[in-house]
């Protein structure tokens, strides 16, 4: 298992580096989406191309960072079902969830959706707009991007199976494990309670 558990942590140094990158595509998109917007507004001056380009980065960022927030444990769960559970329990649904459901629905999406990626890239499809972009980057971020997560459900499937072996803590419980919206909420909590006890 440690050579597994090494290779996890390669994957999930990957998926962090993805998602710190598209952090900075967010401020590209809003910095492009702004300047294209004053140019309008004040020139009557407009392109297809920066248009197209705010759309292609929002992809980017919604399809390269699905890995990233399946590490960060931010995609959604019925917490009032699985707060619940035994923390083995949940693992084991994970457990499964990983592999009949992440896992083929990861690899049909990619396999469905690479021949329009190379039909686009051999025969050098462009945007139909006056001045819009080539489209096979565009179309190749679907493929991409559920390959990442792909690669990351190979990460948290180790982490689940290595917990059930008592080999490491709970991936999914625990303060690790918490997204950023869950520690700020419990944070607020905490400043909350801290003032109702010292205004009594």
């Amino acid at each position: 298992m440690a050579p597994l558990l090494s290779l996890s942590r390669l994957i999930d140094m990957l998926s962090s580096w993805i998602g710190k990158l598209t952090m900075w595509l967010i401020l590209a998109t809003t910095l492009i989406s702004a300047g294209n917007a004053i140019v309008r507004k004040a020139f009557d001056i407009s392109s297809n191309g920066l248009l197209e380009i705010q759309w292609y980065l929002f992809a980017a960022v919604f399809m390269m960072g699905a890995g990233y927030g399946f590490l960060k444990n931010s995609h959604v769960r019925i917490d009032f079902i699985s707060s619940r559970l035994s923390d083995r329990t949940r693992n084991w649904i994970d457990v499964c969830g990983i592999l009949f459901v992440l896992f083929p629905f990861c690899i049909l999406l990619i396999a469905l959706s690479w021949p329009s990626f190379m039909g686009a890239y051999q025969s050098g499809e462009m945007s139909q707009n006056a001045g819009g972009l080539i489209r096979w980057p565009v179309y190749m971020l679907v493929p991409l991007g559920f390959g990442l997560l792909l690669l990351q459900g190979v990460s948290e499937l180790i982490k689940r199976l290595a917990y059930l072996q008592g080999i490491i803590d709970d991936p999914i419980g625990g303060e690790a494990a918490k997204s950023d919206d869950q520690k700020h909420i419990e944070e607020l909590e905490r400043v909350a309670a801290a003032r109702l006890a010292g205004d009594k």
